[in-house]
């Protein structure tokens, strides 16, 4: 188990401020459907409306489900898993022209931090937590 006390509250912490920002980023997908999907269209992605609808309905999930302790790790590692695919297809600051470069590196090391994050909190979630609904493998 996840310590009492301080440890406690430092994972619940660091749970709402990781899973709410990969939800709100979720919520997104939704609410800038056609913005996103020109731009996943731009980028080559197959099926590009269905694939952003689809991560946003994972990035939702998954973000919730590390918030409330609902299959955290299985969210974490798939959430991960979508941001280091997604850095790589999306945001190829090797591959545009020079004036893109440094949005597209922003959004790749975005995509890396943020993935070691979820992984972390992976590494938290084969112990159970003091605060949550404790529902997982």
């Amino acid at each position: 188990m996840v310590g009492s006390g301080v440890e406690s509250a430092l994972l619940l912490t660091a749970r709402v401020l990781v899973g709410a920002v990969i939800a709100f980023m979720g919520l997104n997908h939704f609410l800038q459907t056609e913005e996103m999907t020109g731009y996943a269209q731009h980028k080559g992605i197959p099926a590009p409306r269905l694939s952003v609808l689809a991560s946003g309905a994972m990035l939702v999930l998954g973000g919730v489900g590390i918030v409330v302790d609902v299959f955290p790790l299985v969210s974490a590692v798939a959430i991960a898993g979508f941001l280091v695919v997604s850095g790589l297809a999306m945001h190829d600051f090797w591959a545009v022209d020079e004036e893109q470069q440094q949005d597209e590196l922003t959004h790749f090391l975005k995509n890396v931090v943020m993935a070691g994050g979820t992984l972390a909190v992976a590494a938290l979630a084969t112990q159970s937590w003091t605060l949550g609904f404790g529902i997982g493998l």
